[in-house]
């Protein structure tokens, strides 16, 4: 597709910029922010025991973390050692040592008492287990057994009747192309992965306005373009290492915007660990925060559109780039006819924004040469995820930044290798190399030598439902094969999630470590089967980043803590068709990591030159340096289409708040820490406008809950920079309040966001036996004073 190739790591700048320092006193003593070196103090000690072969993975390894896609300490964007947090954080997964005996084998109840930063803590799952109907304990097994009783109850379902998930937690391209093949070989197409439920909407979207789901750009264009724009991102936060980019590119004169309810301190200041001067004196990141209400973002778009179009009744090509249009892009009129019947009043409410700072955005934008556009979970996790996207799209299409040098969409990746996930096949909806329809279905039979079930697959949310659906219905989940995961914290309604997790015949979690979710019950068996880590993959592995990169990450010797019974994913899944199918499970059996990387190349045309990668250091990009390069899309008539979307209403009625979830120090539900380092919030602090509190007469940490039909939450409120009419609450403890069964509408993800009310505890709680309907969660019950 792509006819530039990418460069490889530029040097960094030399010079100091003290005009971007935070403070002139050393180590931002006396400001909140994160203890980077504390912290690695503390993981190093925490490794002790296996610190050779915890040295061996951040030096040889592709790190598992995020997605920015680091080896070794090296990257594809600026020479120079690189090291994060993030990447420490996870690092005790890889090294530990397995769980002691008389932990494992206790009594289910006193697991029980342990939540999943506990549980993790514990070390690693070290033989196969199961725990039968009843039984109050984890028992050990043999794998034989394990997985002929798996095996043994596929045969006896139709296979709509099982489901297959994967989890984010450095699963590799390997991992992931054997399980989607071995599914579908079993006669299942409901699989689905971590990466859809965060970022499917960015593949829809980007589909359907320049033909392809993937990043258009690099790392490398930030650096030096006019702006950088952040839509519902906190990057310093889920990927550290991209700080580094961000202060090379303010170096260059390129202007860093925000776009987010919450003026998120992390984009704002931030102290950079390995690069000197910005852990001497901190870097303001930065340059301005437009700050929209949860889901005004379309509205906010169509504010800058519009007054692009005025600008161009006063003068021709002032705000539009005509050329690139006429030339590259479809459905000029109907847009532009859509974004003027907007009125101003309406673009105002919806977006929280003010008109004369969405003028100053977009006249910005129009004077830019050039502009990178990333977002990530601000903008995916809505129910019209994929409309946000288009919209994003359409600014630049309108613009003609799409196709060159710093320039491109690009949807911020969470974790390492989520962009392969579907790549190779892992999804209800798509087959390596495609989708799952028509043409793309008949390649990959006549590849794989076996007919693909026709069937549509579930989504993961679905899948759940189904599990509760009568006993005869065809589409009754009765055994969940997952592979890392812990349903329980990431999906809304854990109340609903447990019930269903429990009314499961068979549940198989295939891990590195429990968590909550495996300590739940199930009709006849719960069965636990200890995983190998990227790092102990015989033959090595391979992820892919944000911007296409596929890294190889070589098998590590010398682990201390080695786990003898551990197997290779991709094995586990060869040897469940083997057992279910003998007889023609030969079609999906390799004889190695190699031969699997062999047939990727075949399966996925994007992927041709991943089975050249075969020792540490290897590396290609797919698509060259940037996707429709010189503005032609991978569309049947080589152009982009202009998305006409309408403004969403967010449902929120008279004296009702918007809430969204925000991270805080954790990998994705993994938490490390109960207090956020970048603002020092608790994990049961609710986030409120510091004027509308006061108007509430909510005082700063008094006890309040937020509370609506679908669940209670007890916290405390935390005055903070966020937009009027909007809260905040951590990742996964607001869940409750969240529904199931709210989907996106085109890619089918859940929804994150909610309308809530607000009150003091003392008053609900007094109250609610006369008042409110809904009951309090026992799990959420806290002290308040």
């Amino acid at each position: 597709m792509g006819k530039t190739k990418h460069p490889g790591p530029q040097k960094k700048a030399i010079l100091p910029a003290p005009k971007y320092w935070v403070s002139p006193i050393p180590f931002g003593l006396g400001k909140i922010k994160p203890k980077h070196i504390r912290d690695t103090m503390k993981i190093a000690y925490d490794n002790k025991d296996n610190i050779g072969y915890a040295t061996r993975i951040i030096t040889e390894g592709v790190c598992d973390g995020c997605a920015l896609g680091v080896s070794g300490l090296y990257d594809q964007t600026l020479s120079g050692p690189h090291l994060c947090t993030t990447r420490l954080n996870v690092l005790r997964l890889n090294t530990m040592p397995a769980i002691k005996p008389e932990i494992l084998h206790a009594d289910i109840d006193e697991l029980k008492k342990y939540d999943s930063t506990e549980l993790r803590k514990l070390g690693r799952i070290p033989y196969p287990m199961i725990r039968r109907k009843g039984e109050r304990k984890f028992s050990r097994i043999t794998w034989d057994a394990a997985m002929d009783m798996v095996a043994g109850k596929m045969k006896k379902l139709n296979p709509k009747q099982y489901a297959f998930y994967l989890t984010s937690r450095g699963i590799t391209n390997e991992n992931y192309y054997v399980a989607a093949k071995v599914s579908r070989f079993l006669g299942a197409n409901n699989i689905d992965n971590a990466s859809r439920i965060c970022h499917s909407p960015s593949k829809t979207a980007l589909k359907r306005s320049i033909g392809v789901g993937a990043s258009t750009s690099n790392y490398l264009d930030w650096i030096g373009t006019d702006v950088l724009l952040f839509w519902g991102s906190v990057a310093s936060n889920a990927s550290p290492v991209s700080s580094k980019y961000m202060l090379e590119a303010k170096k260059k004169g390129t202007k860093i915007i925000v776009i987010n309810p919450y003026r998120e301190p992390a984009m704002e200041n931030y102290w950079i660990p390995s690069n000197p001067e910005s852990a001497l004196f901190g870097t303001k990141l930065a340059d301005d925060f437009y700050q929209v209400n949860i889901g005004g973002d379309i509205a906010f778009m169509h504010g800058i559109m519009k007054h692009w179009f005025d600008m161009e009744a006063e003068k021709t090509g002032s705000a539009i780039n005509h050329e690139f249009v006429q030339e590259h892009v479809n459905g000029y009129e109907e847009l532009k006819a859509k974004v003027q019947e907007q009125t101003w009043e309406h673009i105002i409410e919806s977006s929280g924004v003010t008109k004369e700072r969405i003028i100053e955005l977009a006249e910005i934008l129009a004077k830019a040469k050039n502009a990178v556009f990333a977002w990530a979970l601000g903008l995916t996790m809505h129910s019209f995820a994929t409309d946000n996207i288009s919209q994003v799209a359409n600014l630049a299409l309108l613009r003609g930044f799409l196709g060159r040098k710093h320039s491109g969409l690009m949807p911020f990746r969470g974790h390492s290798s989520v962009q392969g996930s579907g790549e190779m096949g892992a999804d209800p909806f798509v087959l390596p190399g495609g989708d799952f329809y028509g043409e793309n279905i008949e390649r990959i039979e006549k590849l794989w030598g076996f007919k693909l079930p026709r069937w549509q697959g579930d989504i993961v949310g679905v899948t759940l439902e189904n599990i509760m659906l009568p006993e005869d219905h065809e589409r009754k989940v009765k055994l969940y094969y997952l592979s890392g995961g812990n349903f329980l914290e990431t999906m809304p309604d854990p109340i609903f999630v447990e019930k269903a997790l429990s009314q499961l015949d068979i549940r198989v979690h295939q891990d590195i470590i429990l968590n909550t979710s495996t300590l739940v019950d199930a009709q006849e068996a719960v069965i636990v089967l200890p995983a190998k880590t990227r790092y102990e993959q015989e033959g090595g592995g391979t992820s892919t980043s944000t911007e296409r990169m596929v890294y190889f990450s070589p098998e590590i010797e010398g682990n201390k803590n080695r786990i003898e019974e551990a197997r290779e994913e991709w094995k586990i899944y060869i040897d469940l068709a083997k057992r279910v199918n003998p007889t023609m499970a030969h079609l999906v059996d390799f004889k190695d990591a190699q031969a699997i990387r062999d047939e990727i190349a075949l399966a996925n045309p994007n992927y041709d030159g991943i089975q050249h990668l075969k020792k540490k250091g290897d590396v290609f990009q797919w698509g060259g340096a940037w996707l429709c390069e010189d503005g032609i899309c991978p569309t049947p008539d080589g152009k982009g289409t202009l998305i006409t979307v309408d403004i969403p209403n967010m449902g929120k009625k008279e004296g009702q708040f918007l809430l969204t979830t925000r991270r805080g120090k954790q990998f994705n539900s993994m938490v490390f820490s109960e207090k956020d380092p970048l603002n020092g919030s608790d994990r049961y602090d609710v986030l409120i406008n510091a004027e509308e509190a006061r108007l509430h007469r909510i005082a700063d940490g008094e006890g309040i809950v937020v509370y609506n039909q679908h669940g209670v939450f007890q916290g405390r409120a935390r005055y903070a920079d966020i937009t009027p009419g909007n809260l905040g609450v951590h990742f996964p403890e607001g869940n409750f309040l969240l529904p199931k069964g709210k989907y996106e509408k085109f890619a089918g993800i859940p929804d994150y966001n909610i309308a809530v009310k607000v009150e003091k505890a003392e008053r609900f709680n007094a109250r609610k036996d006369t008042q409110y309907l809904e009951k309090p969660i026992p799990d959420l019950e806290t002290e308040v004073s």
